[in-house]
């Protein structure tokens, strides 16, 4: 829907990395999004609320979304947010995130979700970089029967974000939290709005959000999608991609923080009129039948998730899978890494009965490069199996190697550091990490380990700490001073043999010691 029609499908040059479409139209994506619904089918579910809790979904219809973001957008022009401005999100999967990235749709103001799992570190980064001076966010958080102190993770970032004027609080629990001069009780607030708000006009390539990804410079770097070229393309690859009709159940079980969350829980299937479920809870929460169970109950159709949940759950084995009716499942997506062979036939024969594709969209940007890896089988398929630069991908979160690196190197006794990735049988990949300790260093490997551990976990996140540390006295380097990373890789996947031309090898010794040194620490872990 057009508030003022384009006159020009695209303006594209790919070489010289130029995108531009729907020249000259003029939109509102929330509209879009709602009120196009509304007024045709007013209570028909938009989203599923699929609550820690098992049982305890919430449905939401068009006219109740569209009316909590209307609210919601009048209170954030109430507080000063205008059309340009940057609103960063910091929400678990709920109704009131999903109304606070369509608010600030309406009003033209520009939304940055920030995963929930980062830690206050991560999170100031990205307030800083976006120049937010507004921060929406809960008390606290529910996930796999823990709570989550999302309040007070805020509280410690915006200490040093001192452009953030307002911080917006949802109550998620009862708990009442600590509020400063800076907060706000959101649903109070809200509650004082009308239900209409008035949407902004858009250009077709104005800003609809940033999103920050890790890349292997080690600055989080926020991605630019805007409004027109990026509704059409979530919406049109959910409708066909995933064979999407009226009146099914869409089940993406991503976290709104990631891009698969925004294209395929929120903007694909609000903007197609669907019903989409938010998944608040885990894949093993309260067992390892979650998912299942919860296909079973709402009678989801389209069942979206990650190989690493994949691969954990088939390590529980088909009875979990076959105690609950599959029958609603028509097809199954995976998403976020590539999917090994094994867990894509136990999805395809156990999950989906052997009658689900599986639509495997990895590789969804559809456009590759010299240093996408990849191989041809002998029927003549072709198989991604990632990409081969410094980014790490672990349960399909993705991690610049300068990133982890720059926060190792910040311990006190860390003098250089090499950060490998090596398969993982859970998590796709895990972080290996070398470490040489400055001259004069008297601490032991398993405590520099769990130091090291522990700092990634507060600087990053949890997920991003490394498997393995070892220590060595020297890294592999090339004569220029370049450390020998495709050595390391080799090394840490056992494939020692096949370590390549080693003429530009500075140090043969070092290389030597490394390898003993790989071998010790696996015995190690072995034995305990």
């Amino acid at each position: 829907m057009w508030i003022n029609p384009f006159h020009s499908v695209q303006d594209c040059n790919l070489q010289q990395g130029w995108v531009s479409w729907f020249l000259g139209g003029q939109l509102n994506v929330a509209v879009n999004c709602l009120d196009r619904h509304v007024h045709i089918a007013p209570n028909k579910v938009a989203l599923i609320w699929e609550k820690d809790e098992p049982g305890k979904e919430v449905r939401v219809t068009y006219r109740e979304l569209l009316e909590l973001t209307c609210r919601l957008g009048n209170t954030l022009k109430r507080q000063g947010v205008k059309k340009g401005d940057r609103v960063t999100i910091y929400m678990p999967p709920c109704p009131l995130a999903v109304a606070s990235m369509l608010a600030c749709a309406r009003i033209g103001a520009v939304h940055t979700v920030v995963f929930a799992g980062f830690s206050s570190e991560a999170l100031a980064d990205r307030i800083r970089d976006a120049q937010s001076e507004t921060v929406i966010t809960v008390n606290q958080g529910l996930r796999g029967g823990k709570v989550i102190e999302l309040k007070q993770t805020v509280d410690q970032a915006v200490q040093t974000c001192p452009l953030v004027k307002r911080v917006l609080v949802s109550m998620r629990t009862e708990q009442k939290v600590p509020m400063s001069k800076l907060d706000v009780p959101l649903e109070e607030e809200m509650m004082k709005e009308d239900v209409c708000c008035e949407p902004a006009a858009m250009e077709s390539e104005d800003l609809l959000f940033l999103l920050y990804t890790s890349g292997s410079t080690g600055k989080p770097k926020g991605l630019v999608h805007s409004q027109a070229g990026y509704l059409l393309y979530a919406a049109i690859t959910h409708k066909y991609v995933f064979d999407y009709h009226d009146g099914d159940v869409f089940g993406c079980v991503a976290d709104i923080g990631w891009i698969t969350g925004h294209s395929y829980v929120v903007y694909g299937p609000l903007c197609n009129g669907g019903t989409t479920v938010l998944f608040e809870s885990t894949p093993v929460y309260p067992n390892p039948g979650r998912y299942w169970e919860t296909v079973e109950r709402l009678r989801i159709n389209q069942f979206y998730g990650a190989p690493t949940a994949i691969r954990l759950l088939l390590r529980y084995g088909d009875e979990w899978v076959k105690r609950y009716d599959r029958s609603s499942l028509k097809t199954l997506g995976s998403v976020g890494e590539p999917i090994n062979t094994e867990a894509w036939e136990w999805y395809f024969n156990v999950v989906g009965d052997a009658r689900c594709p599986v639509v495997d969209t990895w590789w969804q940007t559809g456009f590759f490069f010299t240093g996408d890896g990849a191989y041809r089988t002998s029927q003549g398929y072709y198989q991604l199996t990632g990409r081969l630069d410094d980014v790490i991908s672990v349960s399909g979160h993705r991690l610049g190697t300068a990133e982890l690196e720059d926060i190792v190197n910040q311990h006190r006794a860390v003098a250089e550091s090499a950060v490998i990735a090596f398969p993982h049988e859970i998590k796709g990949e895990g972080a290996y990490v070398f470490i040489v300790l400055k001259k004069g260093t008297d601490v032991s490997q398993e405590r520099l380990s769990n130091e090291l551990k522990e700092l990634v976990s507060k600087k990053i996140a949890k997920y991003a700490s490394p498997e393995y540390v070892q220590v060595t006295k020297r890294l592999p380097k090339t004569r220029s001073g370049k450390i020998m990373r495709r050595v390391l890789k080799k090394i840490v996947e056992d494939k020692a043999d096949e370590l390549g031309d080693l003429t530009t090898l500075d140090d043969h010794e070092a290389v030597e010691e490394i390898i003993k040194g790989h071998k010790r620490l696996l015995q190690e872990e072995q034995g305990q």
